[in-house]
């Protein structure tokens, strides 16, 4: 089985709508999918009516969460998309999103980038607006080269020129609600430094005694080392080890099936997740 548990679609940063994310996964020759699109499961409806036969979607989300200032993701597999006090700070979040970035926009311009916030709101459509949409309109405007370099601190990395914090989940709070709501947590990326400060090791353990499920060790911003690392890592502290391409469509380099995690592991997660179940493709 080839299993991806880390996508994303137009319903908050990517570049594929849902029913073309899954599409696009059965044609990569997945066997497992998971949409995970930053805050929020508005996506979720439009995957299962497209889904191609052979190939099953687990629903998920990845959370915005922040701890003693460092900025984290928190993805949450197959809980129950309406659980008041999760939905509620889901809510939060997304709400937070527009005047977020349009801060960011503002001191770009303080920067000199003849950036607008039109041009951002168009380039994140219907889609919960972020970073990348900043960052594809700086590559429009041939500031940066590509998006991803735009995630520097000349730019939008966490702390850089034009960086403006969000409201974010505490991310033990984040595993009690996801845990309440039937679900299962992976911190996402733990250790992609490119992308800013991480949180120390002795965060992860900290939030393993809470109760996190898992790490994500195969990642494309994880190298070799950093790879064996998380891997030590999770074998100390119990926590179950996931892969994924983190797809963003043509908005990075990345190509779905990248990474993939263990079909133990998945089936691990599958186990202990009673919020939801994966659904399977009929051909839709």
């Amino acid at each position: 089985m080839r299993i991806d548990l880390h996508t994303h679609s137009t319903a908050s940063d990517g570049t594929d709508t849902p029913a073309e994310l899954v599409r696009n996964a059965a044609a990569a020759g997945l066997d497992v999918v998971a949409l995970t699109d930053h805050d929020t499961v508005a996506g979720h409806a439009a995957a299962r009516a497209a889904l191609p036969a052979g190939l099953t979607l687990v629903t998920g989300a990845e959370l915005s969460c922040r701890l003693d200032g460092v900025s984290l993701h928190m993805l949450a597999y197959l809980f129950d998309p309406e659980e008041p006090e999760l939905a509620r700070e889901r809510e939060l979040v997304r709400d937070d999103r527009v005047p977020r970035a349009q801060g960011m926009v503002a001191k770009l311009r303080d920067l000199g980038v003849p950036i607008t916030w039109e041009q951002v709101a168009r380039i994140a459509g219907d889609g919960a607006v972020g970073r990348p949409h900043i960052a594809t309109a700086l590559v429009d405007l041939g500031v940066v080269g590509s998006v991803s370099d735009a995630f520097t601190p000349q730019w939008l990395a966490n702390d850089g020129r034009a960086y403006v914090e969000k409201h974010e989940l505490d991310p033990f709070d984040a595993i009690r609600l996801v845990k309440a709501a039937g679900g299962v947590t992976v911190f996402a990326h733990p250790l992609a430094v490119k992308r800013g400060h991480c949180v120390p090791e002795s965060a992860i353990a900290e939030l393993a005694a809470a109760g996190l499920d898992g790490i994500e060790v195969d990642h494309m911003e994880h190298d070799g080392p950093t790879r064996a690392r998380l891997r030590a890592i999770g074998a100390d502290l119990g926590l179950l080890t996931t892969g994924s391409s983190d797809y963003h469509g043509s908005r990075k380099t990345c190509g779905l099936g990248d990474c993939t995690t263990d079909p133990e592991i998945y089936g691990e997660i599958v186990r202990r997740a009673t919020g939801a179940f994966p659904v399977p493709g009929t051909g839709g």
